[in-house]
């Protein structure tokens, strides 16, 4: 991994600038303040029994410079082929069936892009995606994924642990939280214009779950870059927590000291929850999470406590109660 050090002046828009593009964003946020339609769940429907393989999505190019990741990030499970992984999605910026974000994936425009930084750091700002990239190797880790609706997928990624880069962002003391937000554009994002959620979609980790060497920025799958419907052009990967957690085509990383409001916790509290650490002891309201069925297969499996991290992660949450913070 390369050394890391401060974002330089070079690499973060000016101020004014910055703060021009965050009102308009602010703005359209406004603007999408909806009721949430009940009844949805952050992922559903039956997945499909039958494994299939095809080209790469198209928009998609090869990352060169991908290092395999240590064991520990890696997987030897069979993987899901690439078909399923790319066209049975949840995305619902893009739309609510499993088919409609590989369908209207077209319509994201992801170059350029850039990220605010925001909130309890140095220097806040907005900085191109690259240059939030090149400092650091990209990486290669296959992780398991784990739908909040029982299906799972094994997903090679490619990305930067997302901990190197809040380093270098360089936190005060008061940054306890880290939030992340979806771009708003409802003509790019046609799901936008239902009312699904409270737009954008916003997620959020505590700090020490967010610098967890698992915790990942990726910005590609199998060895390709992320098409749309994965969450091009980056997202996050928490691989113990479900799915819901790994916020797609981030614009905004914000360093704060209260816990951020969270897309699906707002929408139904009861059912999702901040943590949404995968627990196979704590079901759905409506649903078991005692089993899963990973995609291509026909029967069941037990589900793992934490996803299968945690002996990685479970001393995060010692001392805890994981029913009361599900």
């Amino acid at each position: 991994m390369n050394q890391i050090g401060k974002l330089s002046e070079r690499e973060v828009t000016d101020r004014d600038l910055y703060l021009r593009r965050r009102d308009f964003l602010a703005t359209g946020a406004r603007a999408a303040m909806l009721a949430s339609l009940p009844g949805l769940a952050a992922c559903g429907g039956d997945p499909p029994a039958q494994a299939s393989e095809a080209s790469p999505p198209a928009g998609t190019r090869a990352l060169a410079h991908v290092v395999p990741a240590p064991e520990r990030f890696r997987t030897d499970e069979p993987q899901t082929p690439r078909e399923d992984a790319t066209t049975y999605n949840n995305f619902y910026e893009l739309g609510t069936d499993k088919d409609d974000p590989a369908r209207n994936a077209h319509r994201l425009r992801t170059q350029p892009w850039s990220v605010a930084l925001e909130g309890e750091i140095a220097k806040p700002g907005l900085v191109p995606l690259e240059d939030l990239l090149r400092p650091h190797a990209l990486e290669e880790r296959i992780y398991r994924l784990r739908c909040v609706e029982a299906w799972s997928m094994v997903i090679p990624w490619v990305g930067i642990p997302l901990g190197d880069v809040l380093r270098r962002m360089n936190p005060t003391s008061k940054a306890r939280y880290v939030a992340f937000e979806t771009l708003y554009d409802p003509e790019q994002l046609p799901g936008q214009k239902r009312r699904v959620l409270d737009w954008p979609y916003r997620e959020g980790l505590r700090i020490d779950e967010a610098m967890h060497p698992l915790t990942l920025l990726a910005v590609g799958m199998y060895g390709e870059t992320l098409p749309g419907q994965n969450g091009a052009p980056l997202r996050l990967v928490v691989p113990w927590k479900y799915g819901f957690k790994s916020i797609k085509s981030i614009v905004s990383i914000r360093l704060q000291a209260d816990e951020p409001v969270t897309s699906w916790n707002q929408s139904a509290p009861g059912e999702y929850g901040f943590y949404a650490n995968v627990n196979p002891e704590v079901s759905h309201p409506r649903w078991s999470q005692a089993r899963e069925r990973r995609i291509g297969d026909w029967r069941k499996r037990p589900t793992l406590a934490f996803n299968g991290y945690g002996d990685q992660v479970a001393s995060l949450y010692a001392g805890m109660d994981l029913r009361r913070n599900y």
